[in-house]
């Protein structure tokens, strides 16, 4: 565990996130497969916080019930009605010490002093929960920088060529902090500074708190401003410190649809860049999409197009792509999948998925399998070796290992009401264009006839067909469709055949016997 362990993270996120011009909360907006709110609290985790405090308010239960979701120990704190980021970290403060409180005298604590010692102390990290791009390591440097230098206060600041709308970094000749001057209350001075707040912190708890106390809200916006804590701090003569973040861009804000959209850019090329550099190909990075939490191995080769969702691994050797989607799908060594879609699947080593083929969920393709062009798949399990080439529906369905399942075959597994299981036994030969209709059973090594609708089980071994003589009503087009093309090719395929009216001489005949027959009776 590190040295510079901090008491507390706090992430604060309880705007309305207007500019994004949705019904969706702004910290529930995802790139890279997570929240927002996720992405801060996954760099949060990387500093082995003693608790994290995220502080909510637009929309709470829902942002609320998410954070719960995916962080259980995080400690959900309510902002009340006063505006401003101060007050917001006054309240997950004071959410932090009635917690730490409550655990005190639940453990045998009394006394004043006891209460009070249970009071967060230490260092506290306050970041927002719309900046994705900030990451473990780089809130790691911010506290190490904090320590080191034993501030009272220390901010996250960025150089920009366009500072406007920012809080500008207010120096003094020592290069400490004096304050931060919101643009709205800034001097023209002020407004020249290129350094402004990124809108990350680590405070002294005891400072924090006791500056929190004094701050009001004497500004252009009416609001208790978090800024005001580092004047306050430094009246107080703590040293406000400040740290440069090497690249400005991962700490700009998501604000609107725009900067979502560029964010994911800006997050996908790190992702992209970090599996290439861990042995992965990656043909065309610009088309190439990746989420958080997918894992690939070593010699793994990603085509243009392709897209890896949610927790979905590709082994060693396999090839995904292009045009390809994946979501939540487990791919073995080897494998290949061609302009394909897929969601809760397992493609095991040396199997072939594609073109054009949709796993749906509950689909296994065993090794050396392989699901063909134009196949959609659910809920289905095909074991080693067997295939399913091309234009099919396997739904609800067992196939054993070796198994071929012909063209245009379709599982029946909805009667209308539910749905049944298909089992279909190693080394079967399933006719083309074959209707199974479920609940079934087909033994291993049977076959069936081409054009077969299945309506019982098949006995291993045994043939299965819909046996029906054929029939040629010769001459049909000419009576049935005359003046047609169809009608005028069959009159001259007649013609050259030496037949008259479609008729081959042998039906001649027997019109002609039967028309005599006709008139003898007459």
């Amino acid at each position: 565990m590190s040295d510079t362990r901090p008491v507390a993270v706090m992430i604060l996120a309880a705007g309305a996130g207007t500019r994004m011009k949705s019904s969706t909360p702004k910290v529930l907006h995802e790139i890279g497969g997570r929240s927002l709110v996720h992405h801060a609290l996954v760099a949060s985790a990387a500093l082995e916080p003693q608790r994290t405090v995220v502080v909510v308010r637009h929309d709470r239960d829902r942002v609320a019930a998410h954070i719960q979701d995916i962080a259980p120990d995080a400690l959900i704190a309510d902002q009340d009605d006063v505006p401003g980021t101060g007050r917001a970290v006054f309240c997950g403060l004071s959410a932090l010490d009635t917690t730490a409180i409550a655990a005190a005298v639940a453990g045998g604590a009394v006394g004043d002093h006891a209460v009070l010692d249970a009071q967060a102390d230490g260092a506290i990290v306050v970041t927002s929960g719309d900046v994705p791009l900030v990451d473990g390591a780089l809130l790691q440097a911010l506290v190490e920088a904090h320590q080191a230098a034993g501030n009272a206060a220390t901010v996250l600041t960025a150089e920009v060529a366009v500072p406007k709308g920012y809080g500008r970094i207010v120096r003094g000749d020592d290069g400490a902090v004096l304050g931060i001057v919101e643009e709205k209350d800034a001097s023209d001075a002020q407004r020249a500074i290129a350094e402004i707040n990124a809108g990350i912190y680590v405070f002294d708890a005891a400072t924090l708190r006791d500056s929190l106390a004094k701050v009001g809200q004497d500004n252009a916006q009416g609001e208790v401003y978090l800024t005001d804590v580092l004047a306050l701090a430094r009246e107080a003569g703590g040293r406000v410190g400040a740290m440069i973040a090497p690249d400005a861009a991962a700490v700009e804000g998501v604000n609107d649809r725009v900067h979502l959209a560029q964010a994911a850019t800006a997050m996908n090329r790190r992702i992209v860049e970090g599996w290439m550099r861990e042995g992965v190909t990656v043909q065309d990075p610009a088309t190439t999409w990746i989420d958080s939490d997918v894992t690939l191995a070593p010699d793994s080769t990603l085509l243009p197009g392709t897209q890896l969702k949610g927790a979905t691994t590709i082994a060693t050797g396999a090839v995904i792509g292009p045009d390809t989607t994946l979501t939540d799908v487990e791919v073995g060594e080897g494998a290949t999948v061609v302009r394909s879609h897929g969601t809760l699947a397992v493609i095991e080593a040396g199997a072939t998925v594609g073109p054009f083929s949709f796993l749906r969920p509950g689909t296994q393709l065993g090794a050396d399998g392989k699901i063909g062009a134009f196949v959609e798949t659910k809920n289905a399990k095909i074991g080693p070796g067997s295939k399913v080439p091309h234009l099919s529906y396997v739904g609800d369905a067992t196939v054993g290992e070796g198994t071929n399942i012909g063209a245009a075959t379709i599982f029946v597994n909805y009667d209308g009401v539910d749905k049944h299981h298909t089992n279909v036994g190693s080394h079967v030969r399933i006719g083309s264009d074959n209707t199974l209709i479920a609940p079934l059973t087909i033994g291993d090594g049977a076959y069936s006839g081409a054009g077969t609708t299945i309506r019982h089980d098949v006995p291993a071994g045994a043939l299965a067909i819909n046996s029906s003589p054929q029939q040629n009503v010769e001459g049909w087009v000419q009576r049935r469709r005359p003046g047609t093309p169809s009608a005028d090719a069959a009159a001259r395929a007649a013609e050259a055949n030496g037949t008259r009216d479609g008729l081959s001489s042998g039906a001649q005949e027997e019109r002609a016997s039967a028309a005599a027959d006709t008139k003898g009776e007459e």
